[in-house]
């Protein structure tokens, strides 16, 4: 499948998600207000969420594709990473307010209508099941996409803690449990959150990607016929399919530029093969004084 057509499979499952999620969200609200259960309204607060981080992905998956202008030269290929850094850091928020508010109840535990809670997070479980498959195969391959996966999944997963809290309370009536499962919740949705955050914002950083180290580029590059010294290297990740690398080269003698270019195609090829590096651009010099450091901070 082309790179174009799974972008479209993509943005048509996440309007999927969304009105399922929305159709969730609503239960879960009025069912947690008529049967007092913390767990089931942080539950429809989480799906809340995921409707705004769902809505957000299917935005910037949009506009990811939008054409390049004179202004524009990258076009809006870092939407993507903006809404995966906007809804990761939205987890962890929303998980250190249900973390609150599960110790404010589990001090005054309420009696809970269990039966209805049941009910509704069972209903949460199936449609929220539906949304994690629909993104599955995506997630790997997308930012964007990844954040959506982690929201639908920590739901998933929260409204599991749910049924299995609703069944233990309405059998043996432990309702601190519900404060429990909540804060349970709260933890895992830190945890994916924060390494959601952390990738994204290396990204938008232009941070090196950690799977390429620059020294090996550089000892690389230097074997080859006529390269002198690779110098002054910047490598960043521009987006999910593009890693850009700009650098100055000396040659060790004044080469004419279809010299060079013959020389530019073996760089290109090394890089990509070797590296997974795809926009490359090349200054090349000769006996030029300057400095020769690998990193050289302007």
């Amino acid at each position: 499948m082309s790179h174009n057509r799974s972008h479209q499979r993509s943005q048509t499952n996440l309007l999927v998600s969304i009105f399922l999620n929305i159709g969730i969200t609503v239960a879960q609200i009025i069912g947690g207000i008529i049967s007092g259960s913390l767990a089931l309204l942080s539950d429809a607060l989480h799906n809340f969420t995921d409707v705004v981080s769902l809505i957000i992905s299917y935005v910037a998956s949009k506009y990811a594709k939008k054409s390049a202008t004179s202004n524009k030269t990258f076009g809006y290929k870092r939407a993507e990473i903006i809404a995966a850094f906007v809804n990761s850091a939205s987890l962890v928020i929303i998980a250190i307010i249900l973390i609150k508010e599960s110790v404010v109840r589990f001090l005054d535990p309420q009696v809970i209508d269990s039966t209805l809670v049941i009910w509704l997070s069972a209903v949460a479980i199936i449609g929220n099941g539906f949304s994690v498959l629909l993104l599955l195969k995506d997630r790997k391959s997308n930012m964007n996409i990844a954040s959506a996966y982690f929201h639908l999944l920590t739901d998933m997963l929260a409204s599991v803690a749910v049924l299995v809290g609703g069944i233990l309370m309405k059998y043996y009536e432990v309702y601190w449990l519900d404060s429990l499962l909540t804060a349970a919740i709260a933890i895992y949705l830190i945890f994916v959150g924060l390494q959601l955050f952390k990738n994204s914002f290396k990204v938008l950083m232009l941070f090196t990607p950690s799977t390429i180290e620059i020294e090996d580029i550089v000892a690389r590059i230097n074997k080859l016929s006529t390269v002198k010294n690779m110098h002054h290297v910047h490598i960043w990740q521009l987006n999910e399919d593009e890693v850009h690398l700009e650098a100055e080269i000396d040659f060790d003698k004044d080469i004419t530029l279809s010299e060079f270019d013959k020389i530019l195609v073996d760089i290109e090829d090394i890089l990509l093969s070797e590296f997974g590096i795809n926009h490359i651009n090349i200054q090349p010099e000769f006996n030029k004084t300057d400095n020769k450091n690998i990193i050289v901070q302007d």
